[in-house]
């Protein structure tokens, strides 16, 4: 595994438990469908817990922990745009951006160009970066909107980077999960691990080169050893 930040031109960002502490209001949003269909509901320790492969697995996770593991396409339908529905309406009402987070942003705008890549569909992302305030400050955001482009396959790494116009080892991936962080190896990209994040806990020590416990150690390791370009 690559320890040389040396030739990184760009950074993508996971979403979910990287960038925002959104699981207050995932639980709301699967809640929200939940009820409507007159199933269960769920704790925000669960939910959380749940988090990181999209709404899709998040409700397939759901209907299993009830016994409706084999419900059928027309529910998980159903429940899927009810989500989406509850999501648009209210993106960002109960959770929040990490601490450190807006002042990293602000700090590279300008230096490294910035990318979302997330396992979220890409409306419900711009939604939720969107109220967070944070849409402004990346050059795209690339979802997962079909299941085979969702990590561990590095498609969306590697389409972040096509579309950056580099090399996917110039794209430094951070993010919280093991999810992100086997995406980053099958591209062949760098990789930071979130500490903060919902799922660091099960990265297996092998995937990380660099593990971030604050935001800001991110921008202190670049700038150590002089890979951010002064404006």
């Amino acid at each position: 595994m690559t320890t040389d930040l040396r030739r990184v031109r760009a950074i993508a960002f996971d979403l979910d438990g990287t960038l925002i502490d959104s699981a207050p209001d995932i639980q709301h949003a699967l809640n929200a469908a939940l009820k409507k269909a007159g199933l269960e509901r769920f704790d925000l320790d669960l939910v959380r817990s749940w988090i990181g492969d999209g709404p899709d697995m998040l409700i397939g996770r759901a209907l299993a922990h009830i016994g409706l593991e084999e419900a059928d396409h027309e529910l998980r339908v159903r429940l899927r745009r009810w989500f989406d529905v509850a999501t648009l309406a209210a993106p960002l009402s109960l959770g929040s951006v990490y601490p450190g987070i807006v002042a990293l942003v602000e700090a590279l705008r300008g230096r490294l160009p910035m990318v979302v890549v997330t396992n979220k569909p890409t409306p419900l992302a711009r939604a939720v970066l969107e109220a967070a305030g944070l849409l402004g400050f990346v050059e795209a955001v690339h979802g997962g909107d079909m299941p085979a482009q969702r990590k561990p396959a590095p498609d969306l790494l590697l389409a972040a980077a096509q579309r950056l116009g580099l090399h996917a080892p110039e794209l430094l991936m951070v993010g919280d999960s093991p999810l992100d962080l086997r995406a980053a190896q099958a591209a062949h990209c760098p990789a930071a691990l979130a500490a903060w994040g919902y799922g660091a806990h099960a990265v297996d020590a092998s995937l990380v080169s660099w593990r971030l416990h604050a935001p800001g150690e991110l921008l202190a390791l670049l700038s150590a050893d002089q890979k951010i370009t002064q404006d």
